[in-house]
This record gives C-alpha cells, structure tokens and sequence, in this order.
C-alpha cells in the first residue's frame, strides 16, 4: 500500500487560505447580489473570477500537479485585485473580511508561486505597488 505524501506546511497553509478564500468569496457574491445599493458589475466579475482562481489552485496543489506554481501566481493577482475591489467599500463587514481572506491568500499563493513581490497589509496602499508583476 502506497504511503500518502505529505505536504509541507506552506501548502497546507496555501490550500486552506484558498479553499477558504474560495468559499468567503462565494459568500460575498451572494451578498452583493441581494444589497439594495448598485454593486458595479466590474466588483461581481472580479468576486466570481477569484472563486475560480483560488478553486483552480487548491486543486492543483491537492493533486500535486507539477504547474501549481503558475496557478498560485495567477491567484496572487485575482485575490490582490479583489482585496481592493472590497476595500472601497470598507464600511461594509462581510466585504472587508472578504478583503482580508483575499490578502492572505494572495500572500500565500506569492509564496508558492515563488514571486519576489510582497503584498501590503494596509488597505490605503496604491494599487498598482501590490499588484507588481511577477518575477520568476
């Protein structure tokens, strides 16, 4: 019988922020749908896209796929620009913990990705500083 490989903490750690960035994401899609307020649409695209970013990379990794490294990168960038998307409306808490689970998955998944970039942790920094482009 073969032994499971285990996973390193960092994965592990990556996984779990994606799954449950994934799910709080989801979570906040659903919110937005049923505010009374006008959510732009650009908002709804970017919450469902990283649905999917984070879904694609927790699989990959689950399944131990050579390219993950891309899919975290790929993440990192999705879960950066829906961490500022949320941010705009900060008055709102399901929106800023939907912020928060995005930094830490973009922070984990720039770990796994292998990329030299940092993502800043206060929600008033520039934009385009966190969402500098990878380097490999």
């Amino acid at each position: 019988m073969a032994i499971p490989q285990l996973r390193d903490s960092d994965m592990e750690k990556c996984i779990n922020n994606c799954f449950n960035t994934a799910r709080v994401c989801q979570e906040t899609l659903a919110h937005c749908l049923t505010k009374k307020t006008a959510v732009q649409g650009s908002h709804i695209t970017v919450l469902q896209m990283c649905v999917e970013a984070c879904e694609l990379s927790y699989k990959m990794m689950i399944n131990d796929l050579p390219f993950h490294h891309q899919s975290c990168a790929l993440c990192f960038e999705i879960c950066t620009a829906c961490a500022n998307e949320c941010d705009r409306f900060a008055d709102d808490p399901i929106m800023a913990k939907c912020a928060d689970f995005c930094r830490r998955c973009a922070e984990s998944c720039r770990g796994m990705a292998g990329m030299t970039v940092r993502v800043g942790s206060s929600s008033k920094s520039s934009s385009k500083s966190e969402s500098s482009r990878t380097q490999f």
